[in-house]
Formats: C-alpha cells, structure tokens, sequence
C-alpha cells in the first residue's frame, strides 16, 4: 500500500499540488473573512449588552450546523463553486471566533479599564492599548480553534464544486483509486495537524508575552 500511495504521489504531482493549493487559498479566504466580521462584532457587543446574548445564541446555533449542511445550503443562493464554499466555511468558522472575542473582552479587569478612563484615556484608546492586549490570548485561541475546523471542513467544499483536497477524495471514492483516496486523507490530515500545531505556537508564545508584560 505504501508503494502505492509514493508512486501515485510520482505520477499525480500537478494533481496534488493543485488540489492543495485550492485547499489552503479557500481555508485562507474564509479564515479571513471570518476574522474580518467576528472581531468587530465582537467589539460591538461588548458596548451593547442588549445584542449580546441574542448575537451569541445565533452563532451557537451554527454550532450545531454540520458543515456539509451548510455548504448544501449556500447551493440555492449562490450556486456552486468557490465562493458558496467561502461563504459557508466563514459561517462554520465564526462562532469559535466571536464567542472568544466576546468573552476575552469581557473578562478584562474592570479596575484596570477603571484606572484607564480615571488617566483621561478615551474609549478608543482604552481598547486598542488595554482591552485588545489583554483579551488577544483568548482571542487567538478561537482563531486557532477556527482555522482548524475550517481546513478539516474545506475537505467538503469538493461536493459543491469548491475544489481542494476533498476533490482526490471524491475522485478516489468515483474510481476505488485506494492510492488517490489515502493521498487525499493524509494530505488534509496533515494540514490540519501543521495549522493546529503553528497556530498553538503562536498563542503559546502570545501567553508568554503577556504574563510577562504583566510582571
């Protein structure tokens, strides 16, 4: 089996290369995007508490959404293709992110904001130098935990014709190529583990910055 997968690899270079690239450029994009609405929204619920709660219980319902289930939904407004495909993995990205943003944001110590305004600094001010630094931790980790469910979800894309790796997938299935079929399965295995591991990094070191500003 193992000889069968290197010399499918040797034969098929474009085909898995191409299939990751597509892979990656689509986790990119809807990684992107989904940081792009959660943050603000975020920001923005942390001075409406009254949008809050309802904001929330919205995006813990696309929780619950199976991620194939989405991306058949986005079938009948956007058709097939690429962007059905970002806009449904955006949508399956967003809660971890918003609801992290959120909370990181509202644990930051009211005494410390307190003492913030008490030196005349203003709203804007006292988010960009106090309440952002301190909440990115947990911030960061609902983009970690996003950016992985949406490179494991992105295999799924190949069903509505969004491409990537999902695509060896559903040809090795059409075909019984086994090769093809384990080539796909270890190449998204792969990129899952190398996201989860760089992003866990990150934060790792982003946590240690902060502990040590703190002291």
């Amino acid at each position: 089996m193992l000889r069968d997968v290197i010399v499918w690899i040797a034969e098929h270079p474009r085909v898995l290369a191409q299939a990751a690239d597509q892979h990656v450029a689509l986790s990119v994009t809807a990684l992107i995007a989904a940081i792009a609405i959660a943050l603000p929204l975020a920001f923005s619920l942390t001075r409406w508490a009254a949008a809050a709660n309802a904001a929330i219980a919205v995006v813990n319902v696309l929780r619950t959404v199976p991620s194939l289930a989405l991306l058949v939904i986005m079938l009948p407004f956007l058709g097939t293709g690429f962007l059905p495909s970002a806009v449904a993995l955006t949508l399956y990205g967003l809660p971890a992110i918003l609801i992290n943003a959120y909370t990181g944001l509202r644990e930051v110590d009211a005494d410390i904001v307190e003492a913030a305004r008490g030196q005349g600094m203003t709203g804007r001010q006292i988010m960009r130098r106090i309440e952002i630094p301190l909440a990115l931790p947990v911030i960061f980790a609902g983009i970690r935990t996003a950016a992985v469910q949406i490179v494991s979800a992105a295999t799924l894309a190949a069903f509505i014709g969004g491409g990537g790796l999902g695509e060896l997938l559903t040809a090795g299935m059409g075909t019984l190529d086994i090769p093809q079929l384990v080539v796909g399965g270890l190449t998204v295995a792969l990129l899952a583990v190398a996201t989860e591991l760089t992003f866990g990094l990150v934060e790792w070191r982003m946590r240690r910055s902060v502990t040590a500003e703190a002291r």
